[in-house]
């Protein structure tokens, strides 16, 4: 008997560890390129020069990282990326919420018509845009501002946002519903009160998720700031480095600048990202 126990143990027990380290393994190759940058950008010309990009650094040398800062004036792009991105991710949601609402909850006559539209819309690649958008923005007057970026950007996001939530008010408890509408709540006050606070957790990750798309966003923001005031991070690093004007250092240091952000922004919700997909894994 004790040794039917064991047998039947045993298995478990191997693959536990072996599926750790192989778990493991994956994770240091992900992380081998951010090791890589983080260890170049503090080093000096000198040493990567002598002792190759895998060397360790002799010391915390941060004048790749301040070259960089006040050569593209990172703080303006930071705060042109941060505004773009949190503008894009709040006007997408609000958005996505009103025509999910009028099509999954509301029984908009024709709705499959308009999901094929946004479906459609999520499957056309950003190439076939710029250019009806390019002359649209040159004639209303919006090129090389960020409001043009912002209401291009929330208009993809809020496409792929309708397409989803659609699907998530459709399954929503008709109880709740009903419940609402016999204390005298209407359709706005339902929304807001019963609908929005039900489905937060998703919400919660579609806005983590737009605002890390818009940041990482380059192709769009490429073409419709060219303007240096305007630009974000991602367009300043390109334009950067296409200039083919600084070391490899300084190219580390500005890669790491670039990464910092989103990671620390990923880090700060990645909580309301486990919430999110645990609600939706129990709904």
């Amino acid at each position: 008997m004790a040794s039917t126990v064991k047998q039947s143990r045993r298995p478990g027990w191997l693959t536990r560890p072996v599926v750790l380290v192989v778990l493991t393994a994956f994770t240091l190759l992900v992380l081998a390129p951010f090791l890589v940058v983080a260890l170049n950008a503090f080093k000096t010309p000198a040493e990567y020069a002598s002792n190759g990009p895998l060397s360790l650094p002799g010391g915390l040398h941060l004048q790749g990282i301040v070259d960089f800062w006040y050569r593209v004036d990172f703080g303006e792009k930071l705060w042109n990326s941060f505004l773009i991105s949190a503008s894009v991710a709040v006007l997408a949601i609000v958005i996505s919420v009103l025509n999910a609402y009028a099509i999954g909850i509301g029984r908009l006559r024709g709705r499959l018509a308009f999901l094929m539209f946004f479906l459609l819309a999520n499957l056309l690649p950003q190439e076939a845009l710029v250019y009806p958008l390019y002359y649209l923005s040159k004639l209303v007057g919006l090129y090389n501002t960020r409001l043009a970026v912002i209401i291009i950007l929330t208009a993809i996001q809020a496409a792929f946002g309708t397409y989803l939530l659609s699907s998530v008010f459709r399954d929503f408890p008709r109880q709740l519903l009903e419940a609402a509408a016999l204390d005298g709540a209407g359709k706005w006050r339902v929304l807001w009160r019963v609908v929005v606070p039900t489905n937060w957790p998703t919400l919660s990750v579609l806005f983590t998720f737009f605002f890390i798309w818009t940041w990482n966003e380059f192709f769009l923001p490429l073409i419709f700031l060219i303007s240096n005031d305007n630009q974000t991070v991602p367009v300043a690093l390109g334009v950067l480095q296409g200039d083919r004007m600084m070391d490899a250092t300084t190219t580390s240091a500005s890669a790491l600048l670039g990464i910092v952000p989103a990671v620390l922004f990923f880090l700060i919700f990645q909580r309301t990202l486990t919430r999110g997909v645990m609600a939706g894994a129990v709904k």
